[in-house]
């Protein structure tokens, strides 16, 4: 199966007014890309990028939501506000969230519950850390939190998400899975939910993430089972971030 390679731009909390309006200006620049562009920009932004994007190709996502729909939650953002927006994507178990803020697998979880019921699609996170990997967890770990999802949406429901693989370890520390490594949890990735839906495992997108730049990014896309990017740090910088699309085709 063919799946359309997605380019997403995480730009965690950074940015202002006007460096937003330099970047989408040298973004909209961009030639025409088989790939889908997406950005996410803190939310206080997000009008004024949806503005800025309106009426072109690029794709706008939310880095995170509150799994409750509405009520008495100090500064927590739902759903169905990003909804308003024009969102289409919002990043779900970053590892920031899981390690800074405590996110359980169970919370996050929940979240693509809500998520998928105001028809929005989730980019689940997962990965494992260094520790992780240098014990041989690593698909455990992909593995725990993807089931988690699963037995509380189905694995049916990853035919409308998307999954974003990011080795912890690799970051914003400059570090980067190989190609080779990347595939291989991919794969495996992949091997996983086919046990319980081949079809779902053949539709659904992986994303790489883990300081992903464009020197690196030619060689992760050229894998079979690495569809596209979830880039860091290199998305705020439009060149290079239009190079990384590039690559992807």
């Amino acid at each position: 199966m063919i799946r359309q390679k997605i380019v997403a731009g995480n730009w965690k909390m950074n940015g202002s007014k006007e460096s937003i309006q330099t970047l989408i200006s040298g973004l909209l620049d961009m030639d025409g890309s088989n790939s889908e562009v997406v950005i996410a920009p803190s939310f206080p932004y997000l009008s004024q990028v949806h503005d800025l994007i309106d009426g072109s190709n690029l794709v706008m996502a939310a880095q995170n939501a509150s799994q409750e729909e509405k009520g008495a939650f100090t500064g927590e953002v739902s759903v169905s506000m990003l909804a308003d927006f024009g969102v289409k994507y919002i990043l779900l178990g970053h590892s920031e969230r899981r390690s800074l803020y405590g996110e359980t697998d169970e919370v996050v979880a929940s979240k693509v519950k809500t998520v998928l019921g105001f028809g929005l699609i989730p980019m689940l996170c997962i990965g494992e850390t260094l520790e992780e990997r240098e014990s041989g967890k690593t698909l455990e770990v992909c593995e725990r939190q993807i089931q988690a999802v699963i037995d509380v949406v189905g694995v049916e429901s990853f035919a409308k998400m998307t999954i974003a693989y990011e080795p912890v370890w690799a970051i914003g520390t400059g570090l980067s899975a190989s190609a080779d490594q990347a595939q291989e949890v991919h794969q495996s990735i992949r091997a996983f939910l086919a046990k319980s839906s081949e079809s779902v495992s053949e539709k659904v997108q992986i994303l790489y993430g883990g300081s992903v730049k464009a020197s690196t990014s030619s060689a992760l896309f050229k894998m079979p089972d690495v569809d596209g990017a979830l880039v860091g740090g290199a998305s705020l910088d439009a060149k290079e971030f239009i190079a990384i699309v590039k690559t992807a085709g």
